[in-house]
Formats: C-alpha cells, sequence, structure tokens
C-alpha cells in the first residue's frame, strides 16, 4: 500500500532513476463541492507541478477534462465564477428561443406528464443536460478534434455507469463534451446518456473517487482530491429523501478507504457544511480547496523538484472565433425534417458562425422539446467547415398536462391538456385544452410547423361564461343576466421570424349565442345573438417578453384585421333594440402593444396599450368592444380595464392605455399598482378628439408568483364611479 511515508522513502530513488516520475491526478465526485478541484489545482501550478495523467469522475471528470484540454485554475475559476449553474442543470433556455407556438399554447400548465406506451409516468430526469452539453462543448471547440483522450495536452479518462448493467465504464475516447456530461449524470437529476450504444450515468454510482484506475496507468506518483460526503448518521435520516440519498450512496462510498490507501497525497477540503448544489458558495468552496493543499506546500515543491524536464503547456485561448459554414449534415431526424430543424435553428449553408453561436442555435432546437439529445462537432478539410448534427429525437410524443385556475368570472377550473406530436404529418401538434369546472371550455389546437417555409394551422375553441353586467342601454334595467356562448373554428397560414414574431391570414367561422334570462319573451330567454359568421383576416404578433408572467423587459404586440363578410343574423330573432337588426359586412382593427423595463433590478414599469375600431356601419351591437374587469383570458371584443365592472363600457372603438408599477419585494413576492385610461366612442377619431371625456381606473395589489401561475389579490377603484371592487385570481390564466 501506499502512503505518504512511502513517497518520502522512495525520493531517493526518483532522483537517481533516468526517468523522472510522472504524476497521476484524481478528483472526485461531489457536485458543486468539486469548486475545491480548482482551488488545489491552483497550489498543485504554483509549486510547478507537471499532471501527467487526470482522470476524475462527475465534478472531477468536469474540472479535470477543463484542465486536461488547456484551461488553467485561473480560467477554470473565471468560469465558474460567471455561469449560473442551476440554470444550466434545469435546461433554461431563453423565452425569446422557444416556439411562437409554445408561447401561444404552452405556458399555462403547471405540471406536464409524459405518456409512455398508454400509461402515464414520470420524466427520467428533471433535465435533459442539453445545456450542459452546450457548455462545454462551447468551451472545447479548441480541441474538439481529439477524440482519443491520451492524446490532449494532458492525457485524461473519465467514469460513467452502464445503467443497464451497473457496470463501471471508464471512458478515453469519443467525443470529450458528451463523456464529461454523461460522467456527471446524476440520477434523477439529469438524463442519462447514449455512448457507443449504452445507456450512461454518473460514474459516481459505481467508482466516485478512481484511485483504482489511475494506479493501473503509467504513473508514479498519485494526488487524489476527495470532495465525497459521508453518509448520514440516523438522526439526520429524516425524509424519504435522505433515506434514497444514503442508500445511493452505500456503494458510492464503499471503495473510499480502500482508494485513499492507494494514494501518495491525500487531499481531503472541510467541506462538510456545504452540498452538491451549493453553487452560489462555489467562491468559499474553492477556497476550502486551497487551504487543504497549502500544508503540502513542501511536498508540492519536492515533487515538482523531481520533474527537471517539463513540457510547455499550451493554454486554451477562449476567444471566439468565426469561419463560414460551408456544409450542413443531420442525421438521425425521422420525425422532423430538415427544413424544421435548420428553421429553428434559424440556421443556412454559409452562414458566418461561431460555436457559441452555434451553441445558442442549438439552444433553440432544445427549446422546441423534441429532441432528447443533439450532439454537434465541426470538421475542417481545406479550410471547408462542415457542421456535423446528430439529433436523438425524443421518443415520448404524448404528454399530460395539468393546471388550475380561479377568477371571478369563469369561478374554479381545473385544465387538463392532451398534447401529441407527430400525429398525422412531420413536425405537426396537436395540444386538446380542457377546463373542467363552473365554466366548462374548451380550445384545440392542430398545427405543422415547417420551420423556414410557412406554417399552417386549425384552432376550434368553446367560451362559455355568465355573468349580470350592463350588456344593452335600457332605462329599465342596470345590469342583466348574460350567458355568453362562443364557438370559433379557424384555419390559419403564418410564417415567424426568429420564434419572436409571427405574420399570417385566417379564415374564420365563429358561431354566438348569447341570451338573458332578466326577462322573459313569451315565456322564453331573450335571445341577443344566435348567429354565425364568417371573416376572413391578418395579424401580426410579436412577443419578446422574458417571461410570462410578470415580464421586467421586452415588449409585446398583436395587430389584427378581420372583416366579417356573411352571417346568417338574417331570420328574425326574440329580442329588442338594435340587436334584432340585419347583418352588414364591416371590418374591425385591433391592436395591444406591451413594454417592460426594469430599473435597480427590482422595480418593473410595464405599459400595455390598446386600441379598437370598427369600419364600416354595424348594425348590432354584439361586435362593440366593451371595456371593465380585470380578466387576462377575455375572448372577442371583452377588454380588461381596472375600475370597472366587466363590459361597463361599451361601444364601436376605443383606446386604453394601462401602465403597471411592480416591484419584486422578495424573491416571487410582487406589490403593484396599476393606472388606466380609456376613451370609448363611436368613432374616437371623429372630428380629432382623441383625448376627450377620459374614464381611469386604478388598482392596488400584491402578487405571489408560483409553479402554478400567479396568485393575486387587488382593490380596484375608479374616480369616475366612486365604486371599489376586491379582485382575486389564482393560477395561469386560461
Amino acid at each position: 500500500m501506499k502512503n505518504t511515508f512511502l513517497f518520502f522513502l522512495f525520493l531517493p530513488f526518483f532522483m537517481v532513476s533516468q526517468e523522472q516520475p510522472k504524476v497521476g491526478l484524481v478528483l472526485s465526485g461531489g457536485g458543486a463541492k468539486g469548486f475545491a478541484h480548482i482551488g488545489v489545482l491552483k497550489e498543485i501550478e504554483k509549486a510547478g507541478i507537471q499532471v501527467d495523467y487526470i482522470g476524475g469522475t462527475s465534478m472531477g471528470a468536469i474540472i479535470g477534462g477543463l484542465y486536461a484540454s488547456g484551461y488553467s485554475p485561473n480560467q477554470i475559476e473565471k468560469i465558474m465564477e460567471e455561469v449560473d449553474f442551476m440554470s444550466l442543470i434545469q435546461d433554461k433556455v431563453d423565452r425569446n428561443l422557444k416556439p411562437f407556438f409554445m408561447k401561444q399554447v404552452g405556458e399555462k400548465y403547471a405540471v406536464t406528464l409524459p405518456i409512455r406506451k398508454g400509461k402515464i409516468s414520470l420524466p427520467l430526469g428533471l433535465s435533459k443536460g442539453q445545456n450542459i452539453l452546450n457548455f462545454l462543448t462551447v468551451l472545447l471547440a479548441e480541441v474538439d478534434a481529439v477524440d482519443d483522450f491520451t492524446k490532449l495536452p494532458i492525457p485524461f479518462f473519465c467514469i460513467t455507469t452502464d445503467i443497464e448493467t451497473g457496470k463501471e465504464v471508464v471512458v478515453e475516447s469519443g467525443s470529450l463534451p458528451l463523456a464529461m456530461r454523461a460522467s456527471g449524470a446524476f440520477p434523477s437529476l439529469l438524463n442519462p446518456v447514449e455512448i457507443d450504444g449504452k445507456l450512461m450515468v454518473d460514474g459516481g454510482v459505481v467508482n466516485n473517487f478512481p484511485v483504482d484506475i489511475m494506479l493501473q496507468k503509467d504513473v508514479d506518483i498519485i494526488i487524489g482530491v476527495n470532495v465525497q460526503g459521508k453518509l448520514l448518521k440516523r438522526d439526520k435520516l429524516t425524509s424519504v429523501a435522505s433515506l434514497l440519498l444514503q442508500i445511493i450512496n452505500f456503494q458510492m462510498y464503499e471503495k473510499e478507504d480502500k482508494h485513499v490507501e492507494l494514494l501518495d497525497v491525500s487531499l481531503r477540503p472541510n467541506i462538510k457544511n456545504y452540498g452538491v448544489l451549493s453553487f452560489n458558495k462555489g467562491k468559499k468552496i474553492l477556497e476550502e480547496g486551497q487551504i487543504v493543499a497549502q500544508p503540502y506546500e513542501k511536498t508540492f515543491d519536492s515533487i515538482a523538484r523531481l520533474q527537471t524536464i517539463k513540457k510547455r503547456r499550451k493554454l486554451i485561448s477562449g476567444k471566439e472565433t468565426f469561419f463560414k459554414l460551408n456544409g450542413i449534415v443531420i442525421e438521425g431526424n425521422q420525425q422532423y425534417t430538415e427544413n424544421y430543424i435548420l428553421g429553428k435553428m434559424h440556421l443556412e449553408q454559409n452562414d458566418n458562425v461561431s460555436y457559441k453561436m452555434i451553441a445558442d442555435k442549438i439552444s433553440a432546437l432544445t427549446a422546441t422539446n423534441n429532441f432528447n439529445r443533439i450532439d454537434y462537432y465541426v470538421t475542417n478539410y481545406d479550410n471547408r467547415h462542415v457542421l456535423h448534427l446528430k439529433v436523438k429525437e425524443e421518443k415520448i410524443n404524448t404528454f399530460l398536462q395539468l393546471g388550475v385556475h380561479y377568477d371571478l368570472l369563469y369561478e374554479t377550473a381545473a385544465l387538463v391538456n392532451y398534447e401529441h406530436k407527430n400525429l398525422l404529418f412531420k413536425n405537426d401538434e396537436l395540444s386538446i385544452d380542457l377546463a373542467i369546472g363552473d365554466r366548462v371550455r374548451y380550445d384545440v389546437n392542430y398545427f405543422i410547423d415547417n420551420g423556414l417555409a410557412p406554417s399552417y394551422g386549425f384552432e376550434a375553441r368553446y367560451n362559455y361564461f355568465r355573468e349580470a353586467f350592463r350588456f344593452i342601454d335600457n332605462e329599465n334595467f342596470d345590469d342583466i343576466n348574460i350567458k355568453h356562448r362562443d364557438f370559433t373554428n379557424a384555419v390559419y397560414l403564418q410564417t415567424t421570424l426568429n420564434e419572436i414574431s409571427a405574420f399570417g391570414f385566417d379564415f374564420q367561422h365563429k358561431h354566438l349565442k348569447i341570451v338573458s334570462d332578466t326577462f322573459l319573451t313569451n315565456n322564453l330567454e331573450t335571445t341577443f345573438d344566435d348567429s354565425n359568421y364568417l371573416s376572413v383576416g391578418a395579424f401580426l404578433k410579436i412577443d419578446t417578453y422574458d417571461k410570462s408572467v410578470y415580464p421586467t423587459s421586452g415588449f409585446f404586440a398583436d395587430f389584427g384585421f378581420q372583416w366579417y363578410f356573411w352571417s346568417d343574423r338574417d331570420k328574425d330573432l326574440n329580442s329588442f333594440s338594435s340587436f334584432a337588426k340585419e347583418f352588414r359586412q364591416f371590418s374591425q382593427l385591433t391592436g395591444t402593444f406591451g413594454a417592460a423595463k426594469t430599473f435597480y433590478d427590482k422595480l418593473t414599469l410595464h405599459s400595455i396599450s390598446d386600441i379598437g375600431y370598427t369600419l364600416g356601419t354595424v348594425e348590432s351591437e354584439i361586435f362593440d368592444f366593451r371595456l371593465g374587469g380585470y380578466n387576462k383570458n377575455y375572448i372577442n371584443n371583452f377588454i380588461r380595464f381596472y375600475g370597472y365592472e366587466i363590459g361597463a363600457l361599451r361601444e364601436q372603438s376605443f383606446i386604453k392605455t394601462e401602465f403597471d408599477v411592480r416591484y419584486n419585494v422578495y424573491r416571487n413576492h410582487h406589490a403593484i399598482f396599476i393606472a388606466n385610461y380609456a376613451r370609448v366612442d363611436s368613432d374616437i377619431l371623429k372630428n380629432g378628439k382623441l383625448f376627450t371625456n377620459i374614464k381611469s381606473g386604478y388598482a392596488l395589489g400584491y402578487g405571489l408568483d408560483t409553479f402554478i401561475g400567479p396568485i393575486e389579490l387587488k382593490y380596484s377603484w375608479s374616480p369616475d364611479t366612486n365604486d371599489g371592487i376586491w379582485l382575486f385570481n389564482l393560477g395561469f390564466w386560461f
């Protein structure tokens, strides 16, 4: 058995030997605790030791792989300081990279569950780990041509676990970023990685401190840095999670004592107060690595003096280099076309790119959730750069998604969504929402996403609510009970630009049935409308908000034009007033524009402006714009306006501006003040009097941003009416 005493005993042998001793460095796994490895590396370099071989597991493989590739400890430290590891692990991507269709229909669910072979199941891990793979691929771009890890500036190996056999796998060739990613694929946290047909997870499961593997290499001195934890005492085993972790750690720590005895220099930083996810304590953990290594200064100096001939180590520059992309090769795509893939990446042949740009484009493809993994590399022969993409498509095409919501209009609802991708054609997606509760509703969306080429889709919606409000002007009634049913079906053609905008045309069929039981006609409910409408329209939508709930930056726009050219309203209605008049063709222009900006990290100003204008003579009042209430899930021409009840303001045109001031009190807690102003008239542009007879309303409230959506309590009022209204909503709006 080797130990420090024997190491010094053999010092004279190394001094007279014709070959200088070779040093192997072993770095254990330990998640964020692995930052201590950087501190040890700094002390090793400070002493002038040349490391001849590096081996590691999990975070030890990541730190070790970077060092073996040519990064200095200072460079690695800088990388660790700049990277948000929790966002990296969670595969968070910029919202602007998400498909526009997903922003439109997919941001209202609290839980998403995959359906495997007809059975609801749980995800393999909290993250696919694509962001980590992208991160490592960019960092290791300068050694991307090396597929034999012994040919790296410092020979390297890492440990993974074959999840099917439970056996240890020593990885020494292939894709270096992929090997490092696999070595750190902690079960249940990150998805497994497939390498050479084997499904790999974190090497720490079988060998978290691979000193025994280093012993098989041609090295004379082994330095080991162990950041593993210890088995918990019974008083700490207080939860199911702690019991499961203890079971996992049995095998992980089983070999620890034996491996420590094989070391010439054994270093164990004092990191008992830190956990595997303590990434926010990275600087302090790194310092613990330096602290544990500093007492070994003389030992390190002695080793360095024995290495009389040292290789000149070429460091990675880390500079972003650009090149022309002469070709693109895609492998593995069966369900998604090349147009779809390149369209999502916004990438074309002959583009001028860098590895970082490619990684960003890979993130856009990842954001579709249609790929389990995307491996890529660039070949360079005769100055011709070719991007090779190997995609592993997500085998699970069906999902069950759940949500919950409450507001004063639609009241309580549980949302059940069924999503099916590649149902009929490549690139297609079916989404069926069913809101079950006080107001049953459904929303069906079918979309074929052709990427760079125009895309098309179909939407079918049923919406129902009942409420007492001022629906008509009548001296005998103030508020009347209204039952409002809407069946809308539409087909549309659209094209998207960089997933932040969509422009297109639609053909729409709408059936409206609006009745009241406040007063009866021939002992029947009074019918205001029971008609079909056909229309064609155009739309332009832009969305660069950073978040769908409480955005802190970006802007939003939704402009539409709809021409209603046919209706069967000619039939008699058992109604009165202008509602019973025959249909005449008309058009409506609508627009919404919002912008958010945050100051001092806490204070967000968010403005939203709306406009609606009717072109032509509209005999019926059914399509009047109706302002009031606070809902963000209104349909048709109902518009939110604080300080007034739903539909309290009504006419054929309006202009409105809302100012939201939000202060982030603590984490996901927000204090909210809202002021909104509007003008509602038959023609707001008539005589140029755009800003006369302005209505105003205000609201003050508190909001909590949760995984089920916002939970908000507000008090609204208007100086125009002197009425105060309490408002409450829970969950994403749908």
